[in-house]
């Protein structure tokens, strides 16, 4: 393969990233709209939801770090969506101070009635056209791109640009 075409094919996955990115915020935002939620409180349902798929559970401060939002910020969303009765709070831990996160029966039903049928097209329709093998090798690409963000996130942001603002005087204006 070419340097151009090995370029070509990497801008095409970078748009196919980006693409999947987008329409994945677009599913969030209409789970958001169909529950009647601010969509940062259904990426939150989401995010629980999702970690009680693998088996694993979610705290307030995990919670926070992958919706970027504040500690304070979270707890005001988390008696939101306990209120709503969309999640409840425990704790099961030794330490009685750790708090778990836990959809309720209800949401977990809605949010499979919402998911489940794209769930069902993907396993079916796209899953199933591809070798195990290429599944573990596209694994550990969505793997490596994931570390490779995260460290890059982890990295100090470039010095913020200075933008010189003309009141008015923008092209086509004057």
């Amino acid at each position: 393969m070419s340097q151009s075409d090995a370029r070509a094919q990497y801008e095409r996955i970078h748009e196919g990233m980006r693409a999947y990115g987008a329409s994945y915020r677009e599913l969030a935002r209409r789970f958001a709209t169909w529950l009647g939620l601010h969509s940062t409180d259904a990426e939150a349902l989401i995010e629980i939801l999702t970690a009680e798929e693998r088996g694993t559970t979610l705290s307030p401060a995990r919670l926070s770090e992958r919706i970027a939002l504040s500690n304070s910020a979270t707890t005001a969303l988390l008696n939101r969506l306990e209120q709503t009765g969309h999640i409840v709070r425990s704790r099961e831990h030794d330490d009685r101070r750790v708090i778990t996160l836990r959809s309720t029966p209800r949401i977990h039903a809605l949010a499979n009635d919402f998911f489940g049928p794209l769930g069902t097209k993907v396993e079916e329709s796209v899953m199933g056209k591809y070798s195990p093998e290429e599944l573990r090798r596209f694994e550990a690409f969505l793997a490596d791109i994931h570390a490779t963000m995260t460290n890059h996130l982890s990295e100090p942001a470039p010095p913020q640009p200075l933008i010189r603002q003309d009141m008015g005087n923008s092209p086509g204006t004057g």
